[in-house]
């Protein structure tokens, strides 16, 4: 009991410290496992799922989002850094970077289906669903895997010439995009041929790893983690337009589309918050969220947003929070 209560005293002192946020602590929800580092996480809104990569303790545990517990942990993914739930194929990808596969998960039975060769060291994913192919990060090989998910097949490999960052979908040009972090170029991949169509530098750049397309409005926004910027590059004019400071090492971005709201989550534990209109973007707010609250992953339908927190007071968390006018 008294354990307990230093505990809940601890993350009680933690949710009063980000007053600059527009956001409301809705739960904090313990979660299985130990302290260790986690990595991305992906939400399926249809089913209810958030997927959540633990790397540290190699695995993926699955938390339904109406219920707030954990259904299942999936181990077996040595050192799972990317998740990718595609909802259309009833699966989810995880990149393990320690046996360097990416594996196939039915979101059923929750129980793995396949493991295929993704690379030196597989990290983030997007899927093309035209192609009916995934695209993955091989962060230290300077390439971009091409499975087939159909067949579950390695069906290409992309020489990017340089360290990879995130990669993601364009539906509207139905391109991939994906960060050359050690080029400081952004680089456009067409699905059909595979080919690269075409490198866009990125002036002012310094480890652009995180990546997010709003693609309504022909933007890219990406986190460049070691000088703290977060970069917007208008699509439609192939040129950086805006840049913005945030918080320390900024890592996974997130969006609300119908709040437009941008959340750049950083490895400090700061939180940074955009609002994007069709007339401006602004930085919204700033402030810090909770020690290594660098993962974030928002449910557009109910607005919650959800932080993946290794230790907090002792335990790992699932912060859930909710903006507030």
């Amino acid at each position: 009991m008294v354990a307990c209560a230093i505990w809940l005293a601890l993350i009680d002192a933690t949710r009063a410290r980000s007053p600059e946020l527009p956001l409301e602590l809705v739960a904090d929800v313990p979660l299985p496992g130990n302290t260790s580092r986690f990595d991305y996480e992906s939400l399926d809104t249809g089913r209810h799922l958030l997927f959540i990569a633990h790397l540290g303790q190699s695995e993926v545990l699955v938390f339904d989002t109406r219920t707030r517990q954990v259904l299942k942990r999936i181990g077996g993914l040595r050192h799972v850094h990317g998740v990718l739930a595609v909802a259309e194929l009833g699966r989810v990808y995880a990149s393990a970077t320690g046996t360097d596969e990416v594996v196939a998960i039915d979101e059923e039975r929750l129980t793995e289906v396949a493991r295929i060769a993704g690379g030196n060291y597989p990290d983030g994913m997007a899927y093309a669903p035209q192609a009916g192919k995934l695209y993955v990060s091989d962060e230290t090989g300077a390439t971009e895997t091409v499975i087939d998910v159909r067949s579950n097949r390695r069906v290409a490999t992309i020489e990017l010439g340089g360290q990879v960052g995130n990669t993601q979908y364009d539906p509207v040009s139905r391109h991939i995009f994906v960060n050359v972090q050690s080029r400081r170029q952004l680089v456009e991949i067409d699905p059909a041929t595979d080919q690269i169509i075409a490198r866009l530098d990125l002036p002012g750049a310094k480890g652009n790893h995180g990546l997010l397309i709003e693609p309504d409005l022909r933007l890219a926004f990406i986190g460049c983690e070691d000088n703290s910027k977060l970069l917007v590059v208008d699509l439609g004019l192939r040129r950086i337009s805006r840049s913005y400071d945030v918080g320390s090492e900024p890592d996974v971005l997130s969006y609300d589309a119908s709040l437009g709201l941008i959340y750049v989550a950083s490895e400090s534990g700061t939180l940074s918050m955009l609002k994007v209109t069709a007339q401006r973007i602004e930085k919204l707010a700033e402030g810090r969220l909770a020690p290594d609250a660098h993962v974030v992953a928002v449910d557009p339908e109910t607005h919650l947003a959800y932080f993946p927190i290794r230790n907090l007071g002792g335990h790992p968390v699932l912060r859930i929070m909710r903006p507030v006018p």
